[in-house]
């Protein structure tokens, strides 16, 4: 069965808040090829540690990160 997923809107949130990929990568201490993962939707699981981090940076609530679309 098909639950639907979940996309993660990190390129979206930063290009509205002007933040480059390098440096929410320098001020959170995440390596550029796993965040590139997360910002092209490429993961099987969420690692909440980097949820809780970008939320916070972002000054955002969970939702406007995570969006679950159903098929």
């Amino acid at each position: 069965m098909d639950y639907g997923y979940l996309e993660l809107r990190i390129e979206e949130l930063l290009a509205e808040k002007n933040i480059s990929k390098n440096k929410i990568c320098k001020d959170l201490d995440i390596p550029r090829s796993n965040f590139n993962r997360y910002c092209r939707n490429d993961f099987q699981r969420l690692d909440t540690g980097l949820i809780c981090k970008l939320c916070y940076y972002l000054n955002i609530s969970i939702g406007e990160l995570i969006v679950y679309h159903k098929r």
